[in-house]
């Protein structure tokens, strides 16, 4: 049996009154499931993992959550020329569990130091944080949230901007997780990637679309999906290459 981890039934979600920003959410997500979220700039998605989050109550409409969520950001706000090594944002993980009053415990940091390799950065475990590439500090991030207990990760685009060697890491970890029977949101702009996630959400103000990539990952779809921001590319043939905005159609 599959066991649910995540629903919305009717959901809107909005931050001025009477004004949604998301409206008619209504999908599910099971324990190792991954789902990627497409979605134009100003399209939902940062409302979505808000209200997934708490950090925004829904106006109408229910959010099931049977396990702890945490997020994955694109980037992490904190200044990078603070003084703060791969380890000590990693442990961050840990602090919602540790009072104030004590220091963060032996298990916790053999745990960060294990999330640390797992996500193929145990060898910059000491390096400052603002010294990492991109990629690395998306890893970092990864890390943070496995510290958490999360078994549901909303990750921000996280292929936005990383190296190769960072890309197939990140790739290879959230299979893991997935195998793990975690559940993942996966914010992107990439059509071509979001065809290897098991389900796709589509927003665009509202949910446009949820299932199957075959099923959303169509011509109409990312038309309503995008609008006016979609590169429709003819091969010659017929057929149309799909291009979401801010990724490179070249390779289609």
């Amino acid at each position: 049996m599959t066991e649910e981890l995540l629903r919305t039934a009717g959901v809107r979600a909005g931050y001025v009154p009477s004004v949604d920003v998301l409206r008619d959410l209504d999908f599910a997500v099971d324990a190792g499931q991954s789902v990627g979220v497409l979605a134009p700039n100003g399209g939902g998605k940062t409302t979505l993992f808000r209200t997934l989050l708490g950090e925004l109550t829904p106006r109408a409409g229910d959010v099931t959550l049977d396990a702890p969520v945490a997020a994955v950001p694109q980037g992490d706000h904190a200044r990078l020329d603070f003084p703060v090594t791969a380890l000590d944002v990693t442990l961050m993980g840990a602090y919602a569990r540790t009072p104030w009053y004590r220091r963060i415990a032996k298990a916790d940091r053999e745990r960060a130091e294990a999330a640390l390799e797992r996500v193929g950065m145990a060898d910059r475990r000491d390096a400052r944080y603002g010294t990492l590439s991109g990629g690395q500090r998306r890893r970092v991030l990864i890390a943070r949230a496995l510290l958490q207990d999360a078994r549901i990760l909303l990750l921000d685009e996280p292929f936005a901007g990383v190296d190769r060697t960072s890309e197939e890491r990140i790739l290879h970890v959230l299979d893991e997780l997935v195998a793990e029977g975690r559940a993942l949101l996966i914010a992107t702009h990439d059509v071509e990637q979001a065809r290897r996630w098991d389900r796709v959400l589509c927003l665009n103000g509202r949910q446009v679309a949820f299932g199957p990539p075959a099923d959303t990952l169509t011509a109409p779809i990312l038309r309503e999906t995008y609008g006016a921001e979609l590169v429709v590319v003819g091969d010659g043939d017929g057929e149309e290459a799909i291009c979401a905005p801010h990724h490179d159609c070249g390779g289609h």
